[in-house]
């Protein structure tokens, strides 16, 4: 069985939709809700997990130029970076690196380091730090998600999309850009998650 945890409840909501999943189909479990799939003769478990890394938001965010909203990654590597005292330690040990191999998967796909952290990536100069420590994309569980599953010598793919991107705060108006942000995001989550659907998920399975 092939798992596919999916964190916000956006994310959710479009997976559902795009599956046509019936509410019969729906089952509670102590996080969320999960449905089922059989997808090339593979089964494939659905589940809502719940924000932040501690169960495992709206944070699949922009961090290099290069790249655009809606653009989809598949990093091979995965790092924890608010699990050190800044102010004494590196910004990322390596105890909370986790390189994720995939090579059987081929390469024509963007690639770089997801960086996880139980705040999101909101105000600018958290993006900034953010780029200066050559994090291509930033989430609230990927991480975390990847650390345990090597801990327990289980595969584990990302795949993240674009969804938004830290704005610079105009006038120190900080809530008016943070609301537009996350307007940004609920808008482009569907999108993301309808591209993963329609043109990566049946590599990987």
């Amino acid at each position: 069985m092939i798992g596919i945890s999916i964190a916000t409840k956006w994310e959710f909501d479009a997976t559902l939709s795009h599956f046509s999943v019936k509410d019969g189909e729906r089952f509670a479990y102590p996080y969320g809700e999960y449905f089922m799939r059989t997808i090339n003769g593979r089964e494939l478990v659905f589940y809502s997990t719940g924000v932040r890394k501690v169960n495992g938001v709206g944070a699949n965010q922009y961090i290099d130029e290069r790249f655009r909203p809606l653009d989809i990654f598949v990093p091979g590597q995965a790092v924890q970076y608010d699990c050190t005292v800044k102010e004494v330690e590196p910004f990322i040990k390596q105890s909370f690196i986790v390189h994720i191999d995939l090579s059987p998967y081929g390469n024509d796909f963007n690639r770089g380091t997801i960086g996880t952290a139980d705040k999101a990536v909101v105000m600018w100069k958290d993006y900034v730090e953010l780029k200066e420590h050559n994090i291509t994309i930033a989430d609230t569980e990927a991480g975390a998600i990847a650390y345990i599953c090597k801990k327990n010598q289980v595969e584990c793919i990302i795949i993240k999309g674009i969804s938004d991107f830290a704005m610079k705060e105009s006038n120190e108006d900080t809530f008016e850009s943070n609301s537009e942000q996350m307007t940004t995001y609920i808008e482009n989550t569907p999108k993301v998650m309808e591209k993963i659907f329609r043109e990566y998920l049946m590599r990987f399975i």
